[in-house]
């Protein structure tokens, strides 16, 4: 079973920077299909970034050109780097793992498509 902890979270002004980290544990071999997501309140999750098993990305169009997702295998870590945030970047912040995930599989955005969810890391983007 794996285990999926974010930490980096926290409260930052307008046009601030963050960097997520979700650390894996338990079975990590299959760490190549990871995603971000996030949800506010009142709304539903929705997916910010994702890393396929072919090793293409893909992001929101509310965030491309200001997140970037990446990650280190040797850390078993994923990373979100938040720059230029916004107020509507306000939200719980899940990472999340694919199981079904091969070398042709594409970077979802979907939650359905993620068995494995971290607990949440908030982030409160101040106007």
């Amino acid at each position: 079973q794996v285990q999926l902890v974010e930490s980096g979270g926290g409260s930052v002004q307008a046009g601030g920077s963050l960097r997520l980290s979700c650390a894996a544990s338990g079975d990590t071999n299959a760490m190549r299909c990871m995603a971000w997501f996030r949800q506010s309140l009142g709304k539903e999750r929705e997916g910010v970034a994702g890393i396929g098993g072919n090793g293409r990305i893909n992001y929101a169009d509310s965030v491309e050109g200001r997140f970037t997702i990446s990650r280190d295998y040797a850390k078993n870590t994923v990373y979100l780097q938040m720059n230029s945030l916004k107020f509507e970047d306000t939200a719980m912040y899940y990472c999340a793992r694919r199981v079904s995930c091969w070398s042709w599989s594409g970077p979802s955005l979907a939650t359905y498509d993620y068995t494995n969810w971290g607990q949440g890391t908030q982030v409160t983007v101040s106007s």
